[in-house]
């Protein structure tokens, strides 16, 4: 999938005809911040060829105080809509200057001047230009292209949003949060270095300090699968929390204690898919204790990956 900054676009149109509003020329742009690309987003997506989005999140260039933690990074999220068989994601840089144009400066010059869309694709609560003044109708009444609206999916009786499944990775409930997002929900960080308290008792683990910009699941173990060049896909055993059982003096911490492996990964990238939620952080009585209830969580982790495989 090609992926281009808004800039880039204007001078390399999709395919002859862009722009003209004749049926089969110009794009077909789904268009939204789709953080996490759940299953509402594959809806707005689906049968778009092209999808455009905005980095960083709108949110934290207009209302920085209510800044969400994201489900995706922007890589992530391209390999999510590469995934849905989209040939473009087209990225506006969003920021300060950006926000402040109008929502008919934003059909004007980037939906029809830049991108030449023939169709665009939004889901219902789709509001864009400055103060969010544009909505689905201002788009459905502009016959330069054709406008399809998607309605608010829900599952159980329950809207899919990404407020929503953060609020699940957030309160641990993982394998709902999965269910809504139709893909297992990931962490990517780089190895540092720790205390070595996992090797002293037996379990040594890959260590990630939590990203403070994107949304990590509550404290807990859990049952994952642990990507890296030198890994390949491995199942994992993550603890993730403050370690309660030890005085240690050190904040949050993610802990991969990855089975069947052995080897130094410091300073490499390890890729967590979280499958489900274990059990909650809790303190044990001394290490002895702690180490049988790892050996369970890790019989667990093994069961569990190997049902989902």
């Amino acid at each position: 999938m090609k992926v281009t900054r808004l800039p880039d676009v204007a001078s390399s149109p999709h395919r002859p005809g862009a722009g003209t509003g004749e049926p089969g020329s110009g794009r077909s742009v789904a268009v939204g911040t789709f953080d996490g690309v759940h299953l509402g987003h594959r809806e707005v997506i689906a049968g778009a060829d092209s999808v455009l989005t905005f980095d960083p999140h709108p949110v934290s260039v207009v209302a920085l105080q209510h800044t969400p933690k994201l489900l995706t990074t922007l890589t992530r999220k391209a390999e999510l809509i590469a995934a849905l068989g989209v040939s473009e994601l087209i990225v506006i840089p969003f920021d300060a200057d950006f926000a402040k144009r109008s929502a008919r400066e934003f059909i004007d010059e980037v939906l029809v001047g830049a991108l030449g869309a023939a169709r665009v694709a939004i889901g219902e609560n789709f509001r864009f230009g400055h103060q969010a003044q544009g909505d689905p109708r201002l788009l459905a009444a502009d016959e330069r292209f054709e406008t399809v609206v998607h309605p608010l999916l829900e599952v159980d009786g329950e809207i899919v949003s990404s407020s929503h499944i953060r609020g699940l990775v957030l309160a641990g409930e993982i394998a709902e949060a999965n269910r809504l997002l139709g893909e297992s929900f990931e962490l990517c960080g780089e190895v540092v270095p720790g205390d070595r308290r996992g090797r002293e008792l037996g379990f040594p683990t890959a260590n990630l300090v939590p990203d403070e910009a994107l949304a990590c699941p509550g404290h807990g173990v859990y049952a994952c699968v642990a990507f890296s060049d030198s890994v390949g896909a491995l199942p994992a055993a993550v603890s993730i929390g403050v370690r309660p059982t030890f005085k240690t003096g050190r904040g949050e911490l993610i802990e991969a204690y990855i089975l069947d492996f052995a080897g130094d990964l410091y300073g490499s990238q390890l890729q967590l898919r979280f499958l489900q939620r274990l059990r909650g952080e809790r303190r044990f009585e001394d290490p002895a204790a702690l180490v049988e209830q790892m050996h369970r969580d890790v019989q667990r982790t093994r069961e569990l990956v190997a049902g989902a495989a």
